[in-house]
Parts: C-alpha cells; sequence; structure tokens
C-alpha cells in the first residue's frame, strides 16, 4: 500500500515523466459559518482517472466549483501545465481546457438536445446565424458514440433524468478538454449507460486528459481510477494508489471510523396490512400493478430506470391519477387525489429528485423541515418558530445533518445532507407509511449506512415502509420483500431469504413473468 500523507502530498513521490498536468496548491474556501475547504491540495496527471472521495460535505464539489471557475477561492493557487491561472468563470475555466460534468444538471429544458451540448458555442455562419445543419449534424455524431436513442432536436425538457444526465456528459466530447470533471455521473444511469460512459472515460484517459472522478460508489473507483486523494471536513486526509488499497482502508481514510455491522436481518414482526394496491395502471406508464405493505415490513422496488417505479409510487401519493385499480390504507378503499390527501391518510413520500420535487432550496433548513407539516406549527396564523427549530435540531441529531443551523439555506448545503433534510421533513409528519424513492442517491457511504439502519429502525418502531433503488446491494440490504419490475409491470416478488442477484437480474430484464 502506498499513501501520500498531507505533509508528503506536494510532492506526491512523482517520477520526472510523471509531472501533474494540474495542481491545486493550499486551496481555501469559506461559507457563512462554514469552513469549506481549508489549505486543500491536489495533483493530476495526463492520462490519469484521480477519484476523488470524501462524506457529503467534505469540500469534493466545492474544490472542483472553484476549478471550474464557479465559486473564487479565499486562498491558494491553480497551476495548468506549469502555469499559474485565475478561474474567474465557467466560460473561462473552458478556455483554459478545464470541463465540470455536474452532479446536478445544468442543462436548459426549453432547448434541443444539439443546443445544450453545444450551449456557449454553437457553429455559425460567418459568427452570426446558427449552422442547425451543422449543429445536429456534429451533435448526432456524439450521441452515436454514447449509444443515445434519442434525436439532436429532441427537446431537452422531454427526456428522462438519465438520458438529461448523457447530454450533460456529451459536452465533454464537444471539445478537446485537458481536464474533465466527473462529479457523480452515473447517478441516474443505467447499468448499460454506465458501461457507456466508463469506455468515454477510458478513450478520454488514452487521449492524455487530466480526469478527476467524484462517486460514493466504490466500485466504481475502483474500476476506473489510478489515484484515490481522501477529504474529510474540508481537509486533505491522504492519497492512494489504487492497486495498493482496498475499500475498508480508504472507507475509514473517509470517515475517520469503521463503519457499523451489517444490518441484522431477523425477522419482521407484521402487524395489519397498512397499503394494499390491487390492479394499478395508467395507460402508456405501467399496468395490472398488485402488492401490499404491513406494518413492520421493508418491501423493496427494484427495476431499471424507466420500468415504472416511480409512477406507482407518485400514483399512490396522488401526484397521478390511475385509469383502473384501487388502493386500500388499513382496510379501507381511499381515492386520493392530492398530495394532501395523502398525507392527511398518513402517507410520505421522499421524492426521486431532491432538487426539483423535495426542497424549496432558498428557504432555511427548519423551513423545509416543517414545511409537509406547517399546520401543526401553526395557531392563530402565527408560526410557532420555536417549535420548528426544536423539531429541525431533533432530526438534525437523529440524521447527522452536517450544516450551521436551523437558519442555513438549504441551498448551501451538500447533496447527501440536503437529501437528510428531504427524509426528515417526511419523517416529521408522523407517517404511518413512508416510501423513499432512491433514498441513498449521492450519499456517501457512512451516511447510506446511517439511512440503511434508519429504515430497518422506522419498521421495527411500527411503519409501512417502501424503498424503490436502481442499486442491488440497497435493495438486498434493507428489504424483507423485493418486488422486481420490468417495462410497466411487475415480474416477480421475493422474499429476501429466497432472493438471489441471479434471478433478481432475470427478473428485471424480463426474463422472468
Amino acid at each position: 500500500m502506498h499513501v501520500e500523507t498531507a505533509q508528503s502530498n506536494e510532492s506526491a513521490n512523482l517520477q520526472p515523466d510523471q509531472k501533474p498536468l494540474l495542481r491545486l496548491k493550499n486551496v481555501s474556501k469559506s461559507f457563512p459559518g462554514v469552513k469549506a475547504l481549508d489549505n486543500v491540495d491536489l495533483d493530476v496527471r495526463a492520462g490519469e482517472v484521480h477519484a476523488l472521495l470524501g462524506e457529503n460535505g467534505a469540500g469534493k464539489s466545492t474544490l472542483m466549483k472553484i476549478l471550474a471557475g464557479i465559486y473564487k477561492p479565499d486562498g491558494g493557487e491553480v497551476i495548468l501545465e506549469d502555469q499559474l491561472v485565475t478561474m474567474s468563470s465557467p466560460l473561462e475555466a473552458r478556455d483554459h481546457g478545464v470541463l465540470l460534468i455536474h452532479q446536478e444538471l445544468s442543462l436548459v429544458p426549453d432547448m434541443s438536445v444539439a443546443e445544450n451540448v453545444f450551449l456557449g458555442n454553437l457553429p455559425r455562419f460567418g459568427g452570426m446565424l446558427v449552422n442547425n445543419r451543422q449543429l445536429n449534424q456534429r451533435c448526432g455524431e456524439i450521441l452515436e458514440r454514447l449509444n443515445c436513442k434519442f434525436q439532436p432536436t429532441d427537446p431537452l425538457g422531454h427526456l428522462s433524468i438519465a438520458n438529461q444526465q448523457m447530454v450533460e456528459i456529451a459536452r465533454a466530447l464537444v471539445f478537446q478538454p485537458k481536464v474533465v470533471v466527473f462529479d457523480e455521473p452515473t447517478a441516474s444511469l443505467t447499468d448499460y449507460e454506465k458501461v457507456v460512459l466508463f469506455g468515454v472515460i477510458r478513450e478520454l484517459k488514452e487521449s492524455g486528459t487530466a480526469i478527476v472522478y467524484i462517486s460514493h460508489r466504490m466500485d466504481e473507483i475502483f474500476e476506473l481510477s489510478d489515484r484515490i486523494t481522501v477529504l474529510r471536513d474540508g481537509t486533505y486526509q491522504g492519497t492512494f494508489e489504487t492497486a495498493q488499497t482496498n475499500e475498508d482502508e480508504v472507507t475509514q481514510c473517509m470517515i475517520g471510523r469503521d463503519l457499523d455491522a451489517d444490518i441484522e436481518h431477523e425477522p419482521p414482526e407484521l402487524g395489519n396490512k397498512a397499503l394494499k394496491v390491487d390492479g394499478l395502471g395508467i395507460e402508456g406508464l405501467y399496468s395490472d400493478i398488485s402488492f401490499d405493505v404491513h406494518v413492520g415490513e421493508v418491501v423493496g422496488f427494484y427495476g431499471l430506470v424507466g420500468a415504472g417505479r416511480t409512477e406507482v409510487m407518485e400514483t399512490i401519493f396522488g401526484l397521478r391519477k390511475p385509469d383502473t385499480g384501487s388502493v386500500q390504507i388499513n382496510g379501507e378503499d381511499l381515492v386520493i387525489n392530492s398530495p394532501c390527501d395523502a398525507i392527511d391518510h398518513g402517507l410520505g413520500l421522499v421524492p426521486e429528485s431532491r432538487k426539483e420535487q423535495g426542497l424549496v432550496l432558498g428557504m432555511s433548513c427548519k423551513d423545509n423541515t416543517t414545511l409537509a407539516n406547517i399546520s401543526k406549527f401553526t395557531k392563530f396564523g402565527w408560526i410557532d418558530t420555536a417549535a420548528e427549530r426544536t423539531i429541525f435540531e431533533e432530526y438534525m441529531e437523529k440524521l447527522r445533518i452536517k450544516c450551521p443551523g436551523w437558519e442555513y439555506e438549504t441551498l448551501n448545503l451538500s447533496g447527501g445532507n440536503q437529501q437528510k433534510v428531504v427524509i426528515g421533513k417526511w419523517l416529521s409528519t408522523s407517517p404511518k407509511i413512508l416510501i423513499l424513492d432512491e433514498p441513498t442517491r449521492g450519499i456517501d457511504v457512512g451516511s447510506k449506512s446511517e439511512i440503511h439502519h434508519l429504515i430497518r429502525e422506522l419498521a421495527k418502531s411500527g411503519l409501512a415502509v417502501i424503498v424503490v433503488s436502481s442499486e442491488m446491494p440497497e435493495v438486498l440490504t434493507v428489504s424483507d420483500r423485493i418486488v422486481a419490475m420490468y417495462d410497466g409491470r411487475i415480474t416477480q416478488c421475493f422474499d429476501r431469504n429466497e432472493v438471489t442477484e441471479d434471478t433478481l437480474i432475470r427478473a428485471i430484464t424480463g426474463q422472468t413473468v
């Protein structure tokens, strides 16, 4: 094993022919109440995939946003090809050959795919009118390289989140970048799309591009990277040669402790049937969906992106109107016409997309936590802010939300801490049935373990829990039963004691009916 300490990071034990293409030296950045980065160093070589790891809030995205010209550092230097450079804007960073593929999409929904891919670099006639023929032709070549099935002229807003992520990735292929930063690029991608992306990353690496890769998925890190740098609480912890380390060592460096032991799966003590769905269907989305969930049980829904899992949950929660079927809660047939109806009947939904559906980013952590249950904190038209603070601080402690205090704007939290605020919001409504759609997307390994334990504890405390996930290890870890979906229908339901990875894969690819 080879680990470079903070003191030795500057030299990084490089040979003369391994001189860094990019160096970040003593970079610091503070936000109100938060020291996001404290004298952080990072070097990346040409033709290298350098993984950047850390828990949510460790400073990874902040460091990369400084490199990409989105944030201005309070101190430190950016050295590219032995030249001191200043990235005052994303456009200036791009001119220097630095591109950031964002974790959160930075696209324009009302523009076409091609216009988004070439945004800021549209081909024109004589520098004036846009050359749409050339635009769509060049974009088509890039989409073909990425094996995308949609067209350059398709409106961006009509694409799925997964396809929009592929458009974000396509931007990197327009230029000939020196440095490309991938920030959680696979969070919304199917397994097939991941294979395509990894091929593109390897092509960029072979061409001499320096690549920084941020991900919480250790299998990806160890498959792709040459070296791994770890940040914790805004400070540099060490750099590892990937081939000479292992997941346990890197994880302990990230979180400063050993992960809790694996979740013990005792047979659940089932109560009454809390939720029964019978023959639910929406034409063109899904059909004949029937399942039930008992008090004290966790039912996992697993399938490929587009299988219809999210649409089923949105229907149960009143966001969509079904064409057929019925929903029973505690044995009572109900018509749920809106999320307000769902909340009144004890349902909670942690949505797939936290920023678009789960939070009001300009509001404080306290206000977001109580938003779904604001009437509980209102008397005679006045909001009891002291009671709001108490409930937020309760969930801040339970979920280990890292933020300076209740008044802190949710916009400024890391993605994982934003997700924890969403979970806290729905727990504050005291739900009887809790649906979690991709609950650990974009969350680090330490926080993921905590949320998995939380899900099991919620079931033990008497909730009926549904977990929708695209990660097989997650559904196998937390679920008592697993419902497999493919192409808008349920293909099989498994008890956790009899399911295998092979049978689950067959079920979600339509091989088992």
